[in-house]
């Protein structure tokens, strides 16, 4: 068990209706190219990606990849890089639970971005360490739900219990109530570094010259963001997810490797989505 004793965050009741995507606004704040500055060590964990499995680079975070990496850290303390937009709730609770579970200190290092599923791995940590320059985002569960007013009055009684975990587990955190936490959720509330270092969100500030850019992923991940916006946007509009990613498909030149496109082409992309973007504006 953690040293803090943290709680456990249920989620074994899916919503057959729902599908979970990241937050719009927080892919576009997201610095993919963020990173730590040294070498990590093998008792590291790097979580600088989406949470899930992306498919629109074939990358992402998932639960069996952190657990699979406790295991081979094994019987020692773990620090855990964090920089990512958040994705799939359920995955985040996943990895919440296994680095709760793990025996031995768990530091968390929030190098750039811990926004939605990542703000929920983050509180895992018995440490958690922010940079000035870094920020953290929570809000309630973030779905896109499809299906007539049964069907959508079920996924939001199924999502209510999970809020109200993640609303314990940053009360429990920043030693505020719940109905406190729970405010934070419904307004989708943003935090600095010194901001949730002052409202103990996060409990120290993480040294400058521990983070570094790769600017060439940077660059990269700017790009391929665009792409996750647009679907964000046309997954609001309620277009089911199968359409949307044809769709994008379509308009990348109905190629199905999106990150060899994205990173071969990204200006003519760029080009792309600003156009279908403009169509969906009109």
């Amino acid at each position: 068990m953690s040293l803090k004793n943290l709680p456990e965050i249920r989620a074994e009741r899916l919503p057959k209706v729902c599908a979970f995507e990241p937050d719009p606004e927080a892919i576009e704040r997201w610095n993919a190219g963020i990173m730590a500055a040294q070498q990590a060590p093998e008792n590291t964990i790097s979580i600088l990606d989406v949470i899930g499995e992306d498919f629109w680079t074939g990358g992402g975070v998932t639960s069996k990849r952190v657990a699979a990496a406790l295991r081979a850290i094994g019987d020692q303390e773990v620090f855990v890089d964090l920089n990512s937009p958040g994705g799939d709730f359920f995955e985040g609770v996943a990895i919440y639970n296994a680095l709760r579970a793990h025996p031995h200190k768990v530091t968390v290092r929030i190098l750039g971005l811990a926004a939605s599923a990542a703000s929920v791995i983050a509180m895992a940590g018995d440490e958690i360490q922010i940079g000035k320059a870094g920020f953290f985002m929570v809000h309630n569960a973030w779905v896109v739900a499809i299906g007539n007013r049964h069907d959508l009055a079920e996924a939001a009684k199924v999502m209510e219990p999970f809020d109200d975990a993640m609303a314990t587990v940053y009360s429990d955190r920043a030693g505020v109530k719940k109905s406190r936490a729970g405010e934070w959720m419904d307004n989708e509330t943003w935090f600095n570094g010194e901001q949730a270092v002052a409202e103990g969100l996060a409990d120290a500030f993480l040294p400058a010259d521990q983070v570094a850019e790769d600017k060439t992923k940077a660059a990269a991940g700017r790009a391929v963001n665009a792409t996750r916006r647009i679907d964000a946007q046309l997954a609001k509009s309620g277009i089911p997810r199968s359409e949307r990613r044809a769709l994008l498909n379509e308009v990348k030149g109905g190629m199905h490797d999106a990150a060899a496109t994205v990173t071969h082409d990204a200006d003519d992309l760029a080009t792309a989505l600003q156009q279908l973007r403009s169509t969906l504006n009109s």
